[in-house]
């Protein structure tokens, strides 16, 4: 169903943002590494930037079924960023993205390598990227991102989409495939 897809995208980590998490939740503990104004901070960048290369794709890509991934992913994105924002708004968190943040600079890479391909390469790169990412954000939500959350509401929202990353991971390794990619 897709209601059950809508609440993937709050966790969408950005690659970049991945290689800066600290591999173990003691790690982010003891690092002071991660607050809840930086994960709602976090989340949203994460998906404006994966609302971004889903509205790149329903109109760039080669395919119908790129088109139309692409489309789902942009809308499942928007819907949940704006209940992040909601939920935000409701706990009383500013978002704060952590010290030496650099998503805008990477997304606009992903952007560009995107926006620089076309046909049937477009289509390759773009479910590429989904997949790697998609995978990268599971990794850290479950590894890292949810040890690190403080308040209980924030965690419990997080518990409830993680899930629905996988569903989002699968529809992209499944077109992948389709189209030979």
């Amino acid at each position: 169903m897709r209601s059950s897809l809508l609440p993937l995208a709050a966790l969408g980590l950005p690659i970049w943002f991945l290689a800066q998490v600290p591999a173990s939740p003691v790690a982010a503990r003891q690092a002071g590494a991660l607050t809840d104004a930086n994960i709602v901070a976090i989340f949203d960048g994460a998906n404006t930037a994966d609302l971004e290369t889903g509205q790149l794709a329903a109109k760039k890509g080669a395919s119908k079924a790129v088109r139309d991934l692409g489309a789902r992913f942009a809308s499942d994105h928007q819907a949940v960023r704006q209940q992040g924002r909601d939920l935000a708004k409701k706990l009383g968190v500013t978002p704060q993205l952590p010290a030496g943040d650099q998503s805008a600079a990477e997304q606009g890479k992903v952007m560009a390598m995107l926006k620089a391909k076309s046909g049937a390469a477009f289509d390759r790169a773009y479910l590429q990227h989904e997949v790697e990412y998609h995978q990268a954000v599971i990794d850290a939500v479950t590894k890292t991102l949810l040890p690190a959350i403080q308040n209980a509401e924030l965690k419990a929202f997080v518990e409830k989409i993680a899930p629905a990353f996988q569903g989002h991971l699968e529809a992209a390794k499944a077109l992948q495939k389709k189209l030979g990619s």
